[in-house]
């Protein structure tokens, strides 16, 4: 019942989702717009139950492998000396760069169809199946589609309507890109704030490629989320003057990159990831913004039980969709709660700032960060071994 499950998206979600899917005996399809899996990107935390997931797929073992093996987090001021640190190191968890873990979930699913260098054009669903149009193959008919396709999902914006009704903005714009590697302190991410700005470098300690971020404080923009070109001049114009001295190198390699990755600091707020035959997981359901440090954590988990209540239903996806959302949405609600990271990060004033310096000085920021992770681990809803339910 429901075997042919069209999935947009080569993410983290939709890479997971078609692995369960297959090993449910259903056959999935991917489309993804890109030409190639994105290899770019930043680090991305595996914790607490998506640890389960990533084990039962048989990959955690490679996953520790390509760890990042980051310390935490400096604070410097403009002269670059150390103010502050925090080590966010966590036993439970694995720092992995995105494009890594992307390359073991496509091992995972290599018996998936996946249409590169395609996208949805419409879609038109019936009783009994979607009939999708693509941009490029011919159309064809399948039993559900699921879109994976990120926060600003174009699945999301057929079956559902127009994006502004369900990202919110949340004041601040980010820049992400490949860096000089002999910028930075190894195994650290060396943080400079001036009031509503940061510039930052990323050092992994397993891999020579380091990264720079940009992230400052803004009302709204009237900027395309696709104009890459228009996203450099925008970063370029914030950071001119940036008194931090390594900022003009870590400018020029940002620009220079072509997989430069620049977005407005958002959330996906849904009332329902599903209408009819066509479902939304990872972050088109409910992207809760890289301040969140949780992207990689619920999509694996929420394209885990995707998988698993459709199932656990016999691929009846109205009783599936429905326990999805009921198990999944405790852990979404909880992970969008993220007004103190961001403070963290970039404090809105220069007292702001010496605060929280002087708070990232304590031992005691260590032991809360742990204390609220054994807490939200006791609240959030077991994971089912779906292996054995269906």
């Amino acid at each position: 019942m429901n075997e042919r499950i069209l999935i947009s998206g080569a993410s983290i979600a939709g890479l997971t989702l078609a692995h369960w899917l297959a090993r449910h005996g259903f056959r999935p399809t991917i489309v993804e717009r890109a030409p190639e899996l994105r290899a770019g990107g930043n680090g991305v935390d595996v914790r607490d139950d998506a640890v389960t997931v990533v084990e039962r797929m048989g990959l955690m073992a490679r996953v520790r492998e390509l760890a990042t093996d980051v310390r935490g987090m400096k604070f410097v001021d403009a002269a670059d000396r150390a103010v502050a640190r925090i080590d966010t190191r966590d036993p439970g968890s694995v720092e992995i760069m995105r494009g890594d873990l992307v390359a073991l979930l496509r091992e995972a699913t290599e018996d998936a169809e996946i249409l590169f260098g395609d996208s949805i054009r419409a879609l038109e669903q019936d009783d009994d199946e979607v009939t999708v149009t693509f941009e490029h193959a011919p159309a064809r008919r399948f039993d559900l589609v699921i879109g994976a396709d990120g926060m600003h999902s174009n699945v999301r914006r057929l079956a559902f309507g127009p994006e502004e009704r369900f990202v919110a903005f949340k004041d601040h714009y980010f820049a992400f890109a490949d860096a000089d590697a002999a910028l930075g302190e190894d195994r650290w991410v060396t943080m400079f704030n001036t009031p509503g700005k940061m510039t930052g470098i990323y050092r992994s300690g397993n891999h020579a490629q380091a990264k720079a971020y940009f992230m400052f404080r803004s009302q709204r923009l009237e900027v395309d989320h696709r104009d890459v070109a228009a996203h450099k001049r925008l970063v370029a114009e914030q950071f001119a003057d940036h008194p931090w001295a390594p900022t003009r190198g870590l400018l020029d390699a940002a620009l220079a990159d072509p997989d430069f990755y620049f977005d407005s600091l958002g959330q996906v707020q849904m009332d329902s990831w599903s209408n009819g035959r066509i479902a939304l997981v990872g972050d088109a359901a409910w992207c809760a913004s890289p301040a969140s440090g949780a992207g990689a954590e619920l999509a694996l988990t929420g394209a885990y039980r995707l998988a698993g209540e459709l199932a656990a239903a016999g691929g009846d996806h109205r009783t599936a969709f429905a326990r999805y959302d009921a198990v999944h949405r405790p852990l979404v609600d909880r992970k969008q709660q993220i007004g103190p990271n961001v403070r963290l990060m970039i404090p809105k004033t220069d007292g702001g700032r010496c605060v929280r310096d002087a708070l990232a000085r304590l031992p005691l920021m260590k032991a809360l960060g742990a204390a609220e992770r054994r807490l939200q681990a006791r609240s959030t809803r077991p994971l089912t071994d779906y292996r054995r339910a269906a």
